[in-house]
């Protein structure tokens, strides 16, 4: 169960991370990130309503809380040099170094005392290495400065917020994840008051921003609860997945033609899928 949800969480999150670059072309990517979030918040919100699962918030670390404000700040500063990232057309430097987000949260769950057995930590280090190379990494035409920034930013910011997610989900999966939403919009709205601005999006930009934010939402809802349902480690694995989904999108919509290094990533990541699967 818990894998077949972080698989979700890499397709979602993939899908939400292709129709954002693509925004992110025509407007800034705090915008982007900020008015997204804010439809992520409202889903959160209303589904919190609806289940009647409200806990009371406390000022400890074994609550949601603060994990999850952890996480929204990391979060959105990931979001924002991600996006940031995409927007300058160099995906294949960006994506992959945000594949390696994944690293940070399982070094801590390693360091927490979990232990996946040896075909399964193998398999570990073929998936990441297959989700790395899938993103189309930009090996011969070097390593342009900006990007790398973003893409360095993104892995960190992924990354931390990932192991905060994982340690607020102990308590609420849903809670975690819109405390997490209600940080981010927070620094949007200040950020928009101070340059009076909502981004300038057209009434047709809103759509992709509700699909964006929604999609978004539940990708993270969905591995929160994974990580609750078996190894954290797996899990984090299994939801690093997402750029084949955004590489396949740009394949068969934008026509973005796919390298061989992303075909053998492709298969490596089922490679290690698998012997995470039989381990």
């Amino acid at each position: 169960m818990a894998s077949i949800l972080a698989l979700l969480s890499s397709i979602l999150w993939g899908s939400a991370d292709y129709l954002a670059g693509n925004l992110t072309k025509r407007y800034k990517a705090i915008a982007v990130t900020g008015v997204s979030q804010s439809f992520g918040l409202a889903v959160g919100v209303i589904l919190v309503l609806i289940s009647g699962s409200y806990i009371a918030p406390n000022l400890s670390w074994d609550g949601y809380l603060l994990p999850a404000i952890g996480a929204g700040i990391a979060g959105f500063l990931g979001l924002v040099s991600f996006y940031s990232g995409l927007s300058t057309g160099r995906m294949g430097v960006v994506s992959p170094i945000s594949t390696l987000s994944a690293v940070i949260p399982l070094t801590y769950a390693f360091l927490s005392g979990e232990r996946p057995t040896q075909i399964q930590v193998a398999g570990m280090a073929v998936a990441i290495f297959g989700a790395f190379c899938a993103s189309g990494p930009e090996i011969v035409n070097g390593l342009p400065k900006k990007p790398l920034l973003y893409g360095l930013g993104a892995a960190i910011g992924f990354g931390i917020a990932l192991t905060l997610m994982a340690q607020g989900s102990k308590t609420s999966s849903l809670l975690t994840m819109t405390s997490m939403r209600v940080t981010s919009v927070s620094f949007c709205m200040l950020l928009a008051l101070r340059f009076r601005t909502f981004g300038g999006f057209k009434i047709l930009d809103l759509r992709i921003l509700v699909i964006i934010g929604v999609t978004d939402f539940f990708a993270n809802l969905l591995l929160g609860v994974a990580t609750t349902k078996g190894l954290v480690s797996i899990a984090m694995v299994f939801g690093s997945l997402f750029p084949i989904v955004t590489a396949l999108l740009a394949f068969k919509f934008l026509h973005e033609r796919l390298h061989r290094v992303q075909y053998a990533g492709i298969l490596l990541a089922v490679a290690g899928v698998s012997l995470i699967s039989i381990g």
